[in-house]
């Protein structure tokens, strides 16, 4: 049973920002220092990325790992949904069923705004609150920085072609070779 009344929880649930969320200011303050540029929030991108970085062609979401259902299993039994919690994600009890079918539509919300940016030609990187927390956190942003200059490094590989073969034609003088009429010194 939910120890505050419908209105305390409305008002506490109600209250949750969806921008400049504290794992979100993590990763963009970490991605500054190491002189990663951005963009917040993009609004001519599908799902308005939490940052888009267009020299990687790359968006990034920073995912609340209540709100997008984090380490979740669904099953579906008999039509009907059932969502299993996990370390990082705990389903409310109160009002379960409205918290399972808005958890699902995230999820699938989700995977169709990152079909459609994929389909445009970007990249995209999830990365999870719990990935945030101090014991795995800086692991978490190299692994990031580590995919986003992969990323670049393959978008601007140089292609090698062999310079092209041209037969030695009667007359010409190779760039090591001194004619006698010039004479030498």
């Amino acid at each position: 049973m939910d120890k505050l009344s419908a209105e305390q929880r409305h008002k506490n649930m109600a209250a949750i920002r969806g921008k400049d969320t504290k794992p979100e200011m993590i990763v963009r303050r970490w991605l500054w220092k190491r002189g990663f540029r951005y963009r917040l929030n993009s609004p001519k991108l599908p799902g308005h990325p939490d940052l888009v970085l267009r020299k990687y062609r790359t968006c990034i979401f920073v995912n609340g790992c209540f709100w997008h259902g984090h380490h979740i299993t669904l099953n579906i039994e008999n039509e009907t949904l059932n969502i299993e919690n996990s370390e990082c994600f705990k389903i409310p009890n109160t009002n379960r069923e409205f918290w399972v079918e808005k958890i699902r539509r995230n999820k699938e919300r989700d995977k169709e705004e990152q079909r459609k940016l994929a389909a445009m030609g970007w990249h995209c990187i999830t990365i999870w609150e719990c990935e945030l927390k101090p014991k795995v956190r800086e692991q978490t942003l190299e692994s990031l920085a580590f995919t986003l200059n992969h990323i670049w490094m393959k978008d601007h590989q140089v292609i090698a072609k062999p310079y092209p073969q041209f037969e030695e034609e009667e007359g010409m003088m190779k760039a090591a070779e001194v004619n006698d009429e010039e004479g030498r010194n």
